[in-house]
């Protein structure tokens, strides 16, 4: 269901808010997004954007949207930028894998549109919520951002697999309140079946979070046959069980919602005949986490 928020001025502009009851991340739900609208586009010359890129004032942004109860506490600003290092079988936003396939757009003009929503934030204790793609794969433009939005005074968070957490500065830490870390197997072996890459940067970015003090999500994709091995979800489990600051965790149910995405890319979608977990395991898995003291939803 959407609904509309109104700014200071008692007038609406943008996207809607979508009243959702869950956070949407790797197939599991469908979302939808105002693309980029409302936002003006850079027209700047080639070479001139990539030193604007390098400078942090410019980023390549695939869409944004209002929601609630998504992405963090509140309503939340959530601006998913282009560009991922991983190549996830179950990313249901294959569209974001391509810095290319996003829009240039100046970082003033990004945060013009976030100032909209100061009041807004401040009613419902929301913010922004930079994702992706992965938002780490521009670490300058995230750091304008995270920089701007908190002179502000606006809650920040980041959603992230904490792949590239060494591009994330100790600077920008400071103007982070929350992350949302994807962990996506606890099995070396599995997180390169599913990703292409290696687990021990998401880990050692997950210590380093917690060493700074900051709130830690934890999302987690449950899919059938591919990371709910028992010994996985362990493992997973024994790490976030290691994090002080870890609040929550998020077992978030794998569904085919970004199949037609894969095809329209002319992607090999791998996990077509993938089924959703029963009820049965995923409470087996939430139980995993709960065992060890954490809140689980």
């Amino acid at each position: 269901m959407s609904t509309t928020a109104a700014t200071p001025s008692g007038e609406f502009t943008g996207a809607p808010v979508i009243q959702l009851g869950l956070p949407l991340i790797g197939g599991s739900h469908h979302r939808s997004s105002s693309g980029t609208a409302g936002l003006e586009l850079s027209e700047a010359a080639r070479s001139e954007k990539f030193a604007q890129m390098r400078a942090g004032e410019l980023g390549s942004l695939h869409s944004w949207e209002l929601v609630t109860a998504v992405d963090g506490p509140g309503i939340r600003m959530t601006t998913f930028l282009s560009g991922c290092p991983l190549q996830c079988l179950y990313c249901h936003n294959p569209d974001t894998m391509e810095m290319r396939r996003g829009e240039p757009i100046e970082a003033t003009e990004l945060l013009a549109r976030l100032k909209r929503y100061v009041k807004v934030f401040e009613v419902s204790g929301g913010g922004l919520t930079i994702s992706g793609g992965e938002p780490l794969m521009q670490p300058a433009f995230v750091a304008k951002i995270l920089s701007g939005a908190k002179a502000m005074g606006i809650h920040t968070a980041i959603d992230t697999s904490g792949y590239l957490g060494a591009h994330c500065t100790d600077e920008m830490l400071e103007n982070i309140d929350l992350v949302l870390l994807d962990v996506k197997s606890g099995d070396e072996e599995t997180y390169k079946r599913v990703t292409g890459r290696e687990l021990q940067p998401t880990l050692d970015f997950g210590r380093r979070l917690a060493a700074h003090g900051i709130e830690i999500w934890i999302r987690f994709v449950l899919v059938p046959g591919l990371t709910d091995a028992v010994e996985n979800v362990d493992a997973v489990a024994d790490f976030v069980a290691s994090l002080p600051t870890v609040s929550r965790v998020e077992v978030l149910p794998f569904h085919q919602m970004g199949r037609d995405k894969w095809a329209s890319l002319g992607l090999k979608y791998e996990l077509d005949e993938t089924p959703p977990p029963t009820p049965e395991l995923v409470a087996r898995v939430r139980g995993q986490f709960e065992a060890r003291g954490l809140t689980v939803y």
